[in-house]
């Protein structure tokens, strides 16, 4: 699996749960584990349950481990903040936190199909439709966004390969330019496309 939290087929109970149900389970879950950890022991007990959940899915640890990949200098500049500005322990909280709150958003998209997510969204926000709201629009734009994650992933992934082969060291000149460029490209051809069919 190259790209973030792509649907992984599967007979487990998590698959066969109801969309709907997923989703609020995991608004819950992330917020659990934001105001319930505030210390190593209750992000063992966490990082616990997160596993507990993934084994519940059939999902291994190498897939979960690659869902934290695009995440990892986000939590070494993360860590390296909260370190020079309180403490070892409250960094590793944070960037704990984090990751857990990354796994679990993973897990749902890991067992539920793009489009079955969508359309619970879709039936979730269709009362906003008597107020006016193009709630079809909505949709498109959570469209977007969900393929936009893996479609950056998968960016920041070949440009970290081209650094590699030509033995550059990392950067933010050297990573975040050819990543950013990128995404303007990937939303123009959104754009071109909405327009091409008459949502502009």
């Amino acid at each position: 699996m190259t790209v973030l939290a792509a649907y992984q087929p599967g007979r487990s109970p998590l698959h066969r749960l109801p969309p709907g149900v997923k989703l609020l389970g995991l608004a819950v879950g992330v917020l659990v584990v934001s105001l319930a950890v505030r210390g190593l022991p209750t992000l063992g007990l966490a990082a616990a349950g997160v596993v507990a959940v993934y084994a519940l899915a059939g999902i291994g640890p190498v897939t979960a481990l690659r869902q934290l990949r695009p995440l990892v200098w986000i939590l070494l500049f993360v860590f390296a903040f909260q370190v020079v500005f309180t403490d070892w322990v409250r960094a590793v909280v944070v960037c704990g936190i984090l990751a857990l709150s990354v796994l679990l958003a993973a897990v749902v998209s890991l067992t539920t199909r793009t489009t079955d997510m969508l359309d619970t969204i879709n039936r979730a926000i269709s009362p906003l439709a008597r107020l006016g709201v193009r709630t079809d629009l909505v949709a498109i734009a959570l469209a977007l966004t969900i393929r936009a994650i893996p479609l950056m992933v998968e960016v920041t992934r070949q440009v970290d390969e081209a650094r590699r082969a030509r033995g550059l060291r990392p950067g933010a000149r050297i990573l975040v330019a050819p990543i950013v460029v990128a995404a303007l490209r990937t939303a123009d051809g959104f754009s071109e496309t909405l327009i091409a069919r008459g949502l502009d």
